[in-house]
């Protein structure tokens, strides 16, 4: 049984990211699909997925479209319920959903200022009170999954679930923007661009060209320096 996931690239496409590790992290076959977001051919490429317009998308092995990394998340642990995608424990599994929604329909501040950038670290960057305010409760919801939850292992919940899918390309933004947070968040971002599955992504992002600029919000007016030989300078 083998699903077939549609993905944009993996520089600069978060939400990708957040499906792609959804199958890659919990052991689920499929084979994946470049879907044409910068080449002029996305709309062509997404008609089969009809009516998905975004990506990620996954097929079922039965042929069922689904659109949107939360559903897909659900859908994928309904149907591998020994996968270990949510905590096991009742308390722990019913923050890791909240966190988890409030990171699918928050933190836009975030989002809108530091897209997520797997080629370049930006210097010289500067928070808005904004996006401070959105670190600010990344430490709080951090802080209390991993003091309260995550004693017995690197990932906000001891084991990995899908929460840290979602908060992966917080994760990567961190390190792109070099934004200011405490050891305990730098050190949660380390573990994810650290980790085999994510080393094994960002091999596809250093592959791709995008000439000399990025797409719109993704070029900033900064210097930068490249992933990931000045990663911790």
């Amino acid at each position: 049984m083998s699903y077939d996931l549609f993905i944009g690239d993996k520089t600069l496409s978060s939400w990708s990211l957040r499906g792609w590790l959804l199958f890659q992290k919990f052991g689920i076959p499929f084979t994946e699909h470049a879907i044409g977001m910068y080449q002029g051919t996305m709309s062509q490429d997404m008609k089969p997925l009809f009516p998905a317009r975004t990506v990620p998308v996954m097929r079922t092995p039965e042929g069922h479209i689904v659109q949107d990394t939360l559903a897909m998340a659900e859908t994928l642990n309904d149907r591998h319920p020994d996968a270990g995608m949510w905590p096991t424990d009742a308390g722990a599994r019913a923050f890791a959903r909240w966190i988890t929604a409030e990171m699918h329909s928050g933190f836009g501040a975030l989002r809108g200022a530091c897209p997520m950038n797997l080629q370049r670290i930006w210097l010289g960057f500067e928070p808005s009170d904004a996006v401070l305010a959105d670190l600010a409760r990344l430490e709080t919801l951090w802080g209390q999954a991993r003091a309260a939850y995550g004693q017995n292992g690197p990932w906000l919940f001891g084991d990995y679930s899908i929460a840290d899918v979602f908060y992966a390309p917080v994760a990567t933004r961190i390190i792109t923007h070099k934004l200011p947070v405490s050891d305990m968040a730098m050190d949660y971002a380390r573990t994810h661009i650290n980790d085999p599955a994510f080393l094994k992504w960002r091999e596809g992002a250093l592959t791709e060209d995008y000439g000399d600029t990025f797409k719109g919000s993704y070029q900033l007016p900064l210097d930068w320096t490249p992933w990931p030989e000045s990663l911790w300078s």
